[in-house]
């Protein structure tokens, strides 16, 4: 009995902390590529965090708290073995424009303490998403609007990060005005900015191209801190991040003042930090190694970003350039995350002062050199080739970002996704059936196969999906309409893509059955499930039809019409 309590106790213990079932398995030969894949990932993550950053208009230090915390934690209670969590472009971009919202206050917050606050809402908003279990909601954007979404995001990011690149100074007031105010500007580009940026981008597409196992991100951080302690940059008049705490981070509590003004924006970028978090770890999960579990995953990052509050981190997720990296370095549990955390401290110990050299033009450069891979053309073009409503769904969302803001997009692309589904739920496709000539293999009438056989007096239609009150209606029309241009004698409805039928859509089949009738046309079923036979035993439809009008399958019904016909 004790050993069956004890194990009883381990289970529950591994089910909230998978850290517990991973370490006690753990081999002493995944050490070496744990370690290693921590370094290089590392070496990506650590200049990438502290750009992000910037793009909050946070202190470059926060970055490097954003590595640690959110890391550790995710480590231990995350279920994906190589998910690399800090922050990302899409959370630090909603980040960003919520802060300098509240920036503008009458009572101004410090800006540590207002994305304290925000990434505290964010984690209570993803733990209370697991109280309630609301791991599905990730499902709930569909991915062509999410890439009409992140490519709007991209977009804003490129103008938002022009005017570091050139050396200017402009007041922020939205995307368009942005654009124009940058653009008016550029006869005062400083020169000697310009050439740092341009030599970052160079580095970056260098490394990347010829020495793609390089960490290009840190070769081009390292290589402009040198060139501005070397040369002087600062003294040229090329901006530099100036003076960088050193040290481990601070307790930093949030303040319950800005909650009112924060709690909405908290639900949009927890809404982003879990999808994102969910992709990216569904996305390199290899064969044999478990799925993400949403449910879990809205603990580990709830948890991260909460207890990442506290040591004054920003919002943080699953990445997924980041995890690309750990993955292919070799990673094959979070000991690779957990080495990259403690990379995290020893920058902030060690490499403090050197970073105040880092000229804020190269933080520019390579953020919009990992963010414009956020625009894809290329899967765009695809999703219009496929489905062009999709298409126009994605365009809708980039514009929603564009023209309403970040967090707005947010919401615009989710209810472009419900609307999606929607759409699709209440339009379900009616289809004439025909049989392929000398089997009993029955198709959607098609020009491609013109031999199938029809039957003269007898339609076939099949509709797929639960039918409820939401699409009822349409269907019944396209069977009318079927029947318009037809002029069947009977006509069978296919039931074997009809799991079941909603009381509203029972209701109204009863009474196109009465229509179809009063037409001197008969309704016959076919392949009923067992769900939908038993409830339509319950109305007077089933007196009605009786057994001879409701058959196992097509080809019993087929055969009853040809008997009846030749009779």
């Amino acid at each position: 009995m004790r050993r069956i309590e004890i194990a009883m106790t381990r289970e529950r213990s591994t089910a909230w902390i998978p850290a517990f079932d991973w370490l006690r398995r753990y081999e002493r030969a995944a050490l070496r590529p744990d370690v290693v894949a921590g370094l290089t990932t590392s070496a990506v993550v650590l200049p990438k965090a502290m750009a992000y950053a910037t793009i909050a208009g946070l202190p470059l230090e926060v970055g490097l708290y954003t590595a640690f915390v959110p890391m550790v934690i995710y480590a231990l209670l995350g279920s994906s073995r190589v998910l690399s969590v800090s922050t990302t472009t899409t959370i630090a971009i909603l980040a960003g424009a919520e802060l300098a919202a509240v920036a503008h206050l009458p009572q101004p917050v410090e800006p540590l303490v207002a994305a304290a606050t925000l990434t505290a809402l964010v984690g209570a908003v993803l733990l209370a998403a697991r109280l309630f279990r609301l791991g599905f909601v990730a499902n709930f954007i569909s991915d062509p609007v999410l890439a009409g979404f992140k490519a709007g995001i991209g977009l804003v990011i490129v103008v938002d990060q022009l005017p570091k690149l050139l050396g200017l100074h402009i007041t922020k007031a939205g995307f368009f005005r942005d654009l124009y105010s940058t653009a008016s500007a550029l006869p005062e580009t400083s020169l000697a900015t310009l050439a740092v940026a341009v030599a970052t981008l160079a580095v970056l597409g260098i490394v990347e191209r010829f020495v793609p196992r390089a960490p290009a991100p840190l070769v081009a951080v390292g290589g402009a801190i040198a060139a501005s302690m070397v040369l002087g940059l600062h003294d040229l008049g090329v901006s530099t991040v100036g003076h960088v705490p050193g040290g481990l981070p601070h307790l930093t509590r949030p303040t319950l003042a800005l909650f009112e003004e924060l709690w909405a924006p908290a639900l949009g970028i927890a809404l982003m930090s879990f999808t994102e978090t969910i992709a990216a770890g569904r996305a390199f999960a290899r064969q044999g190694e478990p799925r993400p579990d949403p449910n879990q995953e809205l603990v580990a990052i709830g948890a991260g970003n909460l207890l990442g509050a506290l040591f004054g981190a920003m919002p943080a997720g699953g990445g997924t350039s980041q995890t690309a990296v750990n993955r292919s370095a070799g990673a094959t549990t979070q000991v690779a995350e957990l080495t990259t955390a403690a990379v995290a401290v020893g920058a902030m110990v060690v490499l403090a002062p050197v970073l105040s050299a880092l000229p804020n033009a190269t933080l520019a450069a390579v953020v919009i050199a990992y963010s414009i891979g956020l625009i894809s053309p290329a899967e765009l073009a695809a999703i219009r080739q496929v489905r062009r409503i999709e298409f126009r769904w994605a365009l809708v969302a980039c514009a929603g970002v564009v023209l309403l803001g970040t967090l707005k997009g947010i919401l615009v692309a989710v209810i472009l996704s419900m609307a999606s589904l929607m759409h699709l739920a209440n339009n379900p496709p009616v289809y004439l059936l025909v049989r392929k000539r000398g089997t009993n293999v029955f198709r959607p009438r098609s020009d491609e196969h013109s031999d199938d056989e029809s039957f003269p007096g007898l339609s076939i239609a099949r509709t797929e999906g639960r039918v409820y009150f939401g699409n009822a209606q349409n269907i019944g029309t396209k069977l009318l309409a079927l029947v318009d241009a037809h002029a069947p004698q009977v006509l069978v409805l296919d039931c074997s893509g009809i799991p079941g039928f909603e009381f509203t859509a029972l209701k109204m089949l009863i009474e196109g059955e009465e229509r179809l009738r009063e037409r001197g046309v008969e309704l016959w079923l076919a392949a009923l499930s067992n769900e939908s036979l038993e409830m339509i035993r319950r109305t007077p439809l089933a007196e009605r039809l009786g057994r001879e009008r409701m058959f196992f399958n097509l080809e019993a019904a087929v055969e009853a019409f040809e008997a009846r016909r030749g009779g």
